[in-house]
């Protein structure tokens, strides 16, 4: 298991569009990925499960994945979240 945690910098945080963005990276990896905000945990491939977090501009969130490619998967969506969706 491979978990970090990254602050969502862009203000709308992750609303439907950023969401998608998301979603569709984790969906490149065979691990199992989460979103943990506060003590609520959603799976990372899941749009419904991302967008009822409520995760807005400011937020820290920590990403975990398990399984094989699950370094590769973690550092990737933090990148993701990091470059601000390229909004």
């Amino acid at each position: 298991m491979y978990v970090k945690e990254v602050t969502v910098e862009n203000q709308v945080g992750l609303h439907a569009r950023p969401a998608t963005f998301f979603i569709q990276k984790a969906n490149e990896f065979k691990s199992s990925i989460w979103v943990e905000k506060e003590e609520r945990r959603v799976n990372a491939k899941s749009l419904l499960g991302v967008l009822s977090l409520g995760i807005v501009g400011g937020t820290t969130i920590r990403i975990i994945a398990d399984g094989a490619d699950e370094q590769a998967a973690v550092e990737a969506l933090i990148k993701l979240v990091e470059s601000g969706f390229a909004e």
